[in-house]
């Protein structure tokens, strides 16, 4: 909390925060690279890691990941560009959306972009691509979904039994046919699968990963050598919303794969990562004010500029994606039970729907007008995705860099102006 605090402080005396810009994104640059650090460690060759688009679509923070020799995975066209926006090569890139279009699918094998094949009817169009593109570069492999089941959060597992994503690999003859598939094509030299999320056991993630190693060697035995050169075994890594301690680590869930597929880190195959919000969710957090307070039946409420609009699962699933929040006097010192009555709040955003809070009932430090408010774990999947780019207002982020002892902060991304907003409907 100490950075944190500090870096509030920053915002403060800078006016960052004003009555045109009532909410922020921060992102710690320090704190991301020592997390790329931490997965260099916990995962070094023969892996070789791509970070996933959609949890940081923020140009600057990719170009920061493309510096510490991270790759890109996009699942859309629209990350693809901000990808290429940002630096990253064609040969750095995979693209792993189950909707490829055709066009999409023409993009990637012209131009050496990886992907993954999600179903037949793609195969069939990568099928009539390839041999127009014989000399292709991109590494194409598919996604299996070994069907090892749910975690905690049934909306976002990718491995249960009837996910839309991948080919199922436990239905009826799959296996084998995915067998047949990969020994007809020689240029089918990798396998891919993403069997974690938030919510999920490393063991089941584990248990994923082994199906697909089982798969990978199953087919280099049938067509007598190692057609298979790559794993990639996507990412999902869950995070710790509860505090600020980061669990389960990259080392942990690297020591559950030596123990469960040690073979994984013999160097027989290259192995690709997808990591996302494990990258960035615990370095980024929002700042927002509190614009008024009341009381009602008893209950605090403090309407800040924070809702569904930026914390859109925290909102429509609280209990699946609760955040932590902090309080802040005007001047940027930390309320606590030391300073401040505790009682029991909801901290609300500024949509038009009962719902739209950031967290609901809980025993905060009693805020009043022109406080702040910090949400923490907030550097994925929240302030910095693109899915606002073409319609609502965006919210500004800043880049923090630096050690405790001197820190510099620089907006990444302006707030649009209501007029900027009304220009692109």
């Amino acid at each position: 909390m100490f950075r944190k605090q500090n870096i509030v402080q920053l915002a403060i005396k800078n006016n960052i925060l004003n009555d045109e810009v009532t909410a922020i994104g921060v992102t710690d640059f320090e704190r991301l690279r020592q997390t790329v650090s931490e997965l260099h460690c916990a995962f070094p060759q023969p892996f070789i890691h791509t970070f996933a688009v959609k949890a940081n679509a923020l140009v600057d923070v990719l170009k920061e990941l493309k510096s510490l020799g991270m790759g890109a995975e996009v699942a859309s066209p629209g990350e693809l560009l901000i990808a290429q926006k940002a630096g990253f090569e064609n040969s750095e890139t995979i693209f792993d959306s189950p909707a490829k279009t055709l066009s999409d699918l023409t993009q990637c094998i012209e131009q050496g972009i990886s992907i993954n094949i999600d179903n037949l009817q793609e195969l069939e169009r990568v099928d009539h691509l390839k041999a127009k593109n014989l000399n292709s570069t991109s590494i194409i492999g598919f996604r299996i979904n070994p069907q090892s089941g749910s975690g905690s959060i049934s909306s976002t597992s990718t491995a249960t039994a009837t996910s839309k994503f991948g080919y199922a690999l436990a239905d009826g003859d799959n296996r084998n046919q995915l067998i047949e598939i990969y020994k007809q094509r020689p240029w089918l030299t990798s396998l891919h699968t993403h069997s974690g999320s938030q919510g999920c056991e490393l063991e089941l993630m584990a248990f994923g990963i082994k199906e697909l190693l089982s798969l990978a060697e199953d087919i280099n035995r049938e067509v007598g050598y190692q057609q298979i050169q790559q794993l990639d075994i996507g990412g999902g890594l869950p995070v710790n919303f509860e505090s600020e301690e980061v669990t389960p680590s990259f080392q942990q869930y690297a020591d559950v794969l030596k123990q469960t597929v040690p073979a994984l880190f013999d160097g027989k195959y290259r192995v690709k990562t997808e990591f996302g919000r494990a990258i960035t969710a615990k370095n980024g957090f929002i700042l927002t004010r509190v614009e008024y307070t009341k009381s009602m039946g008893g209950r605090h409420i403090a309407i800040t500029h924070a809702g569904a609009q930026i914390l859109t699962r925290t909102a429509f699933t609280p209990k699946s994606w609760p955040l932590r929040v902090s309080c802040f006097t005007p001047q940027g010192e930390v309320r606590n039970a030391e300073n401040t009555e505790i009682v029991q709040t909801d901290v609300a955003g500024p949509c038009c729907f009962a719902g739209d809070l950031v967290c609901k009932d809980k025993p905060l430090p009693k805020l009043e007008a022109n406080d702040y408010v910090l949400i923490h774990d907030t550097g994925g999947y929240y302030f910095s995705n693109h899915f606002d780019y073409n319609s609502l207002p965006r919210v500004s982020v800043y880049a923090v860099k630096g050690n405790d002892n001197h820190i510099d902060i620089s907006c990444i991304r302006k707030q649009d102006t209501l007029t900027e907003v009304m220009a692109r409907m």
